[in-house]
């Protein structure tokens, strides 16, 4: 069965504008024109994208209340996933998004003056250099990152960024379980706290997915993150 972003978000119980569903036909139609050029996806159907990048973005908003966070920020996001269409069905959102690689800031910049968004800083560098940046350290309500990379090592680089009481977003496979349990230790160093664990089934056939919401209890120790590349070559037990 054909998949329907705005159907399959009315079943939700969400509706969205007129004004959202052309932002999302035309970050769609920005993103394959893109990709021919730059490698920011390789899905893009439009049924695929608006399952497995726009709908798979929006389901942390399922399970938390985003209505009542103000600051987002979206480490290792590619092409905007999933912090930018967060944005678009939340408006309020002031979004930053942290990525390492250049071409895909620049196509985020393009994306971002086509869409006429307000309120979404982009930056062009490493989370390890950002996260120690006084301006990021410890200022958002919420760190997110979809299948960036092994929860221990993605915990070094996003908790970092969240202020006491807010709360990281792992985005994940259904695959989590051995993931969730080398990574106890490292949670518990950075400051961070398992709170609970969401498992579900995209619609159409799309997968499993697993979302941990991990609560910021203390401030993350001075020494983390440590220098760029260092979580990847000696992940935190």
């Amino acid at each position: 069965m054909a998949f329907d972003l705005t159907q399959a978000l009315a079943e939700r119980g969400w509706a969205l504008t007129a004004a959202q569903r052309e932002a999302f036909d035309r970050y769609y139609r920005l993103l394959v024109a893109w990709n021919e050029r730059v490698n920011l996806t390789a899905i893009t159907d439009p049924e695929g994208v608006a399952l497995k990048h726009f709908y798979d973005s929006l389901t942390p908003a399922f399970y938390t209340d985003f209505s009542g966070i103000s600051s987002l920020v979206d480490i290792g996001s590619g092409a905007g996933f999933p912090g930018l269409p967060l944005k678009l069905r939340f408006p309020h959102l002031a979004l930053t998004i942290v990525d390492s690689l250049k071409k895909r800031i620049a196509f985020l910049e393009e994306a971002v003056r086509e869409l006429g968004l307000s309120g979404v800083t982009l930056i062009h560098g490493r989370a390890e250099a950002v996260g120690r940046d006084p301006a990021h350290r410890e200022r958002y309500d919420v760190a997110i990152a979809r299948a960036v990379a092994r929860l221990n090592v993605l915990g070094e680089l996003c908790l970092p960024f969240v202020r006491v009481g807010g709360l990281f977003i792992a985005m994940k496979g259904s695959d989590v379980d051995d993931e969730v349990r080398e990574a106890q230790g490292a949670i518990a160093t950075l400051g961070g706290s398992l709170e609970r664990i969401e498992r579900f089934a995209l619609p159409a056939n799309g997968g499993g997915r697993t979302l941990l919401f991990i609560a910021k209890r203390s401030p993350t120790p001075a020494a983390y993150p440590r220098k760029p590349g260092m979580p990847e070559k000696k992940p935190l037990r």
